[in-house]
């Protein structure tokens, strides 16, 4: 198992829950830029939350996702970085979780809250 952290807005998640989870999850960053971005490591994952979401006011949920489990090609397009991207939809056997981000008063990445 290759873990990796996928942020996603709440809502566009629940959406995609909310079906019957047999198509693959497909970040909007797939249609725009050709790749799902990820992050290795809580602490990293913190780090891109405030970098990108802080001043985002909607709620966010981290997915864990198994890299090993993909059918669609995954690479480090920096080598030596914490951001894997996939290059194509997620497929559900591979989401292994997903947890609310929880946020300080400022908006900054406080931790994950499990299911």
């Amino acid at each position: 198992m290759r873990p990796t952290f996928h942020l996603a807005p709440a809502d566009v998640w629940a959406a995609w829950a909310a079906t019957d989870r047999a198509q693959p999850y497909a970040a909007a960053s797939l249609r725009d830029e050709g790749f799902i971005h990820c992050t290795d490591g809580e602490a990293e994952l913190g780090a891109t939350f405030d970098r990108h979401y802080a001043t985002d006011p909607r709620r966010f949920v981290a997915l864990t996702v198994d890299l090993d489990a993909l059918d669609v090609p995954w690479r480090f397009d920096d080598p030596g970085s914490p951001y894997p991207h996939i290059y194509g939809p997620i497929a559900p056997a591979a989401i292994l979780a997903a947890a609310d981000v929880e946020r300080d008063p400022d908006g900054r990445f406080a931790g994950l809250k499990a299911d």
